[in-house]
């Protein structure tokens, strides 16, 4: 009974030092690096959204911040890093609605809770897809890529490296009634490579991936995946505007801690990451993507993500998508 007394008071002191070092923490925080980790490929839209921050973060609060890219596997592995890092503040997930509304939609099984494996912080930002062929392609309009994939059904592809532009792809199928096959990349700039080069027909992907290629003359834009025009290519039609009634698919950013993160240090991070979004590399960053800032304290997120989760289970399901 000692024994027991013993330990769960030894326990109990482990716990209390821990929670102190948290609180400690907090005050001083930041005084170390920062790693912000991204689940997709340098060049994406996460990633300059990532770097753009990490640079006034650092200009703002005088420590480094490193952002690490872990691409693949629909985001598993940057979200189960993160998932398994300390929860000090000092290893966030900066992240889409692919690793949190999305995936637990997509697969059977995830690696990871979305839920119950992190701290949400702040909501960052939302924003929407352009439709992309390459320059040299037939296809210049949406109808033009409707006939053809009614004239050759099941011979047209679509790129893919993100749960957004996978779920764009399979929900304009759906809604056109065209029968065109997935070819899923890591991330949305590879994909972007083999359109280029002609190894996929079409794919949707980021404003922020899309619009240096397209204003480059290096893709065709057909479509903004949105309700609104982007002003960056003001030209470009909606797809509904295109002919396809009722379609609108856009993505948003956000940022986690793991779980059991303190209090303090989420709500200072908030604070920090709020008062950075307003710094003007980033709100031109946001201007020249046509992205809209949205943030949110981490109750906030929390709410949104699960309303989020419910309705991309609900475009995944009308989108005829079996999960993997």
């Amino acid at each position: 009974m000692l024994h027991f007394v013993y330990r769960a008071l030894s326990s109990a002191v482990l716990v209390a030092a821990a929670l102190s070092s948290f609180q400690v923490d907090a005050q001083t925080y930041p005084d170390k690096p920062i790693t912000i980790v991204v689940p997709f490929a340098a060049g994406s839209g996460t990633d300059q959204q990532a770097r753009s921050m990490a640079q006034a973060l650092t200009t703002e609060y005088k420590v480094p911040v490193i952002v690490e890219n872990r691409a693949g596997a629909s985001g598993f592995l940057a979200a189960q890093y993160v998932a398994k890092a300390t929860p000090d503040g000092y290893t966030m997930l900066m992240t889409t609605n692919t690793t949190h509304a999305a995936n637990e939609h997509l697969f059977k099984k995830l690696p990871y809770d979305p839920v119950k494996d992190f701290t949400p912080v702040t909501l960052l930002s939302k924003g929407h897809m352009l439709l992309l062929v390459n320059p040299s392609s037939p296809i210049k309009s949406v109808a033009d890529l409707i006939a053809e994939a009614k004239k050759r059904p099941g011979k047209l592809n679509f790129g893919s490296g993100s749960s957004s532009s996978r779920v764009a792809g399979e929900l304009l199928k759906q809604m056109a009634g065209i029968d065109v096959t997935n070819v899923p990349y890591k991330s949305n700039p590879m994909a972007i490579t083999d359109l280029m080069g002609g190894q996929v027909d079409f794919m949707f992907a980021d404003a922020s991936t899309a619009l240096p290629q397209v204003k480059g003359g290096r893709l065709r834009a057909l479509a903004v995946s949105g309700t609104k025009r982007l002003a960056a290519v003001p030209s470009v039609p909606t797809v509904e505007e295109a002919g396809v009634k009722g379609y609108d698919m856009s993505y948003w950013m956000a940022v986690y801690l793991p779980s059991r993160a303190s209090a303090a240090v989420t709500n200072k991070l908030n604070e920090m990451l709020i008062k950075v979004s307003a710094a003007p590399a980033v709100v031109a960053l946001q201007a020249s993507t046509s992205s809209e800032t949205v943030t949110s304290t981490p109750d906030g997120l929390a709410r949104f993500q699960a309303a989020e989760s419910q309705k991309w289970g609900q475009v995944i399901r009308a989108a005829g998508i079996e999960p993997e």
